[in-house]
């Protein structure tokens, strides 16, 4: 069973392993391998999981398994109290790729987007070869919304940026569709 819940300093070494992992950070825009422990558990540390009182706050949660260890993170970043948006971002340990961690973690924070909240929408980039991740969020029930062309540069080839959304009653809808609880 997965479940979220506040990030702890423990964690911290178990995230270095996406953060350092070559391959996992191709997928992302921001380069996180020189990131140290001490980075880590700081963040770990710092994260917030209370609703925002002002926009321009991030919730992050830890994705962890029935025996609590962590598998990733899972964000509603820069949350915009007029607008009711957010964007959504995860990443994932090697070992939790391919075994519906990610899918169920998506769920879960967008039930805590829209239904906890309040959200309106909820919307995301992926840079256009990140295939896996952009059949997750498609899977999650998020619209391709458009993309900037040639907009990354990474390894001296130019990527596109594609940009996702799911709205409030699209998730409403795909949830009682798919019979979430």
């Amino acid at each position: 069973m997965i479940k979220l819940r506040k990030l702890q300093k423990k964690d911290a070494p178990l995230m270095l392993e996406w953060m350092h992992d070559v391959d996992i950070q191709k997928c992302f825009k921001k380069n996180m391998l020189n990131i140290s422990l001490f980075e880590a558990q700081d963040f770990c540390e710092n994260s917030n999981i209370i609703p925002p009182q002002k926009s321009g706050e991030s919730l992050h949660f830890a994705i962890v398994n029935e025996e609590d260890e962590y598998l990733g993170t899972v964000s509603l970043k820069d949350v915009d109290l007029e607008n009711l948006s957010a964007e959504y971002a995860i990443a994932t340990r090697k070992i939790a790729h391919g075994k519906g961690v990610g899918s169920t973690a998506t769920a879960l924070v967008l039930e805590k987007a829209f239904n906890d909240l309040g959200l309106h929408r909820v919307y995301l980039n992926v840079l256009s070869n990140n295939i896996p991740a952009i059949r997750l969020y498609e899977k999650s029930g998020f619209k391709f919304e458009g993309e900037f062309r040639e907009h990354i540069r990474q390894d001296g080839e130019y990527l596109n940026w594609k940009w996702y959304g799911i709205l409030a009653n699209e998730f409403n809808d795909l949830k009682k569709q798919k019979n979430y609880k």
